[in-house]
């Protein structure tokens, strides 16, 4: 399938972007993470600047990715090949029937642990933080996976260089 140029211009775009985030997430919930998130690191997150800068580091990174791929290039990717976009979830609904994401439902369940993570955060709901961040950690692989699958796709079309 040949596609304008425009719209491959901007796959191309996004799909370098969601590679640096894929890095950049991975590389955070490496540094977040060598043993699960505790009561007590959440206790000291006002006085610890590093793992306070980690913990925003990583809740922005997962919702960054989650957001660039799931409203970004999920829909310019089904419009490429010539499918019908229309809300996230339907999006998310056709990637996974194509094959490009594991589980719709799954990729709701983690949009709404993101604004979890970013609301008990301020509200300093320390156990329910911990909770949503060693959630999120459980998730970046399979989220990481998805991202990466919908770009060896695009790959696989010649529609991105491999990297």
């Amino acid at each position: 399938m040949n596609i304008e140029s425009e719209k491959l211009l901007r796959l191309q775009f996004l799909a370098r972007v969601v590679r640096k985030e894929i890095r950049y997430l991975r590389l955070t919930d490496q540094r977040l993470f060598p043993s699960p998130f505790t009561h007590e690191k959440a206790k000291r997150l006002e006085i610890d600047i590093a793992l306070s800068e980690c913990v925003d580091a990583f809740v922005s990174r997962f919702g960054r990715l989650q957001d660039t791929v799931g409203d970004k290039l999920l829909p310019q990717y089904l419009n490429a090949v010539g499918e019908t976009t229309g809300p996230v979830i339907d999006n998310l609904n056709r990637a996974e029937k194509l094959g490009l994401i594991t589980s719709a439902e799954l990729w709701m369940t983690l949009r709404n642990l993101r604004n979890e993570m970013i609301h008990e955060y301020i509200e300093d709901l320390l156990d329910r933080l911990a909770n949503a961040l060693n959630k999120g950690h459980e998730h970046v692989a399979s989220l990481s996976d998805d991202a990466e699958r919908i770009l060896a796709d695009l790959e696989s079309r010649g529609w991105i260089a491999i990297e």
